[in-house]
């Protein structure tokens, strides 16, 4: 028996594992182009590690909702000790047909150095520019018929240029 256990014990340690399998997705995610949001932003308010945005307008145009952001309307950012923030923005949408969405959305920017000294300068800059990391998750709400739709989905946006204190411009789109 103790050259059962012996030799069970052998064959263990001396066989290679078996090759790891390599992690893939089991579902593919798409997304597609839902609207541009353009901001105007006042005044920055800094509370402790808080800084409190206020969103002065702006405008939202995508192939199936146009509108205007009317307020009230803010970020509520918090700064994190390596200078990337979590974003709390909320506003709503008066639509050119004067329906009312909601629109809530967390977020995380994390500029770069270059970047941040650029926004600090009171410089735009861009993606393109390589500002870092700038992805929001918008959600809505709506009691509109025309618009439930909006309910039903969840979002993703890309920073597409801000200019602290003056505007900031997303891309968002539709995950599917």
């Amino acid at each position: 028996m103790v050259n059962l256990v012996v030799t069970a014990l052998l064959v263990l340690v001396i066989t290679p594992p078996a090759p790891a399998q390599e992690a893939k997705p089991s579902v593919d995610i798409r997304t597609e182009y839902l609207m541009t949001i353009e901001a105007k932003l006042g005044s920055r308010v800094p509370v402790g590690q808080r800084v409190i945005v206020n969103v002065l307008g702006g405008t939202v145009r995508g192939p199936r909702l146009k509108g205007e952001i009317v307020g009230p309307a803010g970020d509520w950012v918090f700064v994190m000790p390596d200078g990337s923030s979590r974003l709390d923005v909320r506003f709503t949408i008066k639509t050119d047909d004067g329906e009312f969405v909601f629109v809530e959305y967390s977020g995380i920017s994390a500029p770069t150095k270059e970047a941040q000294e650029r926004l600090a300068k009171g410089e735009a800059v861009t993606a393109a520019d390589g500002y870092g990391y700038f992805i929001t998750t918008p959600r809505f709400i709506t009691s509109s018929a025309k618009y439930a739709w909006l309910n039903e989905i969840q979002a993703v946006g890309k920073m597409v240029s801000v200019q602290r204190g003056v505007a900031i411009k997303y891309d968002v789109f539709t995950v599917r």
